[in-house]
């Protein structure tokens, strides 16, 4: 097996950082431009990355956030937002109209191209020898954030990441079996079995911060009252009607 493989089938994501530990400037450009490398729809670009190194800021962010605390003991969190700021001002310099929120379309782009160039700095940190862990939950006060990070219209934060030196190994999680998530040209069904089978891989395997079977976490999630956060930030950033 190549590195680049063996790096990409054994990623794990770790939460405990040195704190001590700094991130060199190069290692942080090599990060940075892997990520601004990724694929993209029709090389529009349609993200940003922030470089939060202000403690104050990521103690903000802490507070936010409480159980992720790393948010504050890593050596560097990238926060990756959907940048539709950018091509608004592409817009007005041709006097073009602007129709962004007429559609989810361009919200899926910009999701979609964060989420690639996230996932180069995610490979790019692991092949440099540190760790790493997406954050997702910031969403849930992208509003405060926007704010606090001065984001203009038409942005919205998307997800995190949380950088550094790992000091508490981590096993590599078991994903759902492949019968259940590949399928060669056409969408083949399969048994309920198939997640049964996980729920007891998952079971086994142990994680602590998990209490629930994977399809009951789930089963939960959908069934509770959306929070409908995201959906109030992207209409006050003029991103849908």
């Amino acid at each position: 097996m190549n590195k680049t493989l063996d790096i990409l089938k054994n990623r794990r994501s770790y939460r405990d950082f040195d704190e001590k530990h700094d991130l060199t400037k190069d290692e942080l450009q090599e990060i940075l431009d892997a990520a601004r490398q990724a694929p993209s729809w029709m090389n529009g670009q349609f993200y940003s990355i922030i470089v939060i190194q202000d403690k104050k800021l990521r103690e903000q962010l802490v507070n936010w956030n409480p159980g992720n605390p790393h948010i504050l003991k890593s050596s560097i969190f990238l926060l990756f937002v959907g940048d539709l700021y950018r091509t608004k001002m592409v817009s007005e310099a041709h006097e073009s109209v602007y129709s962004i929120d007429e559609s989810i379309e361009p919200i899926i782009l910009a999701t979609t191209d964060a989420a690639l160039a996230l996932e180069n700095a995610v490979i790019a940190v692991e092949s440099l020898g540190l760790g790493s862990v997406v954050v997702g939950s910031i969403r849930k006060h992208g509003k405060e954030i926007s704010k606090l990070l001065e984001l203009p219209e038409y942005t919205f934060p998307l997800f995190g990441l949380s950088i550094g030196k790992p000091i508490v190994e981590m096993e590599v999680k078991p994903r759902l079996p492949e019968a259940a998530v590949v399928h060669y040209d056409r969408y083949k069904p399969y048994t309920y079995t198939l997640i049964e089978q996980y729920n007891q891989i998952m079971e086994e395997f142990g994680e602590a911060r998990e209490t629930k079977h994977w399809s009951r976490k789930f089963s939960d999630f959908f069934a509770s009252e959306p929070t409908m956060l995201t959906d109030r930030l992207l209409k006050l950033q003029h991103l849908l009607k």
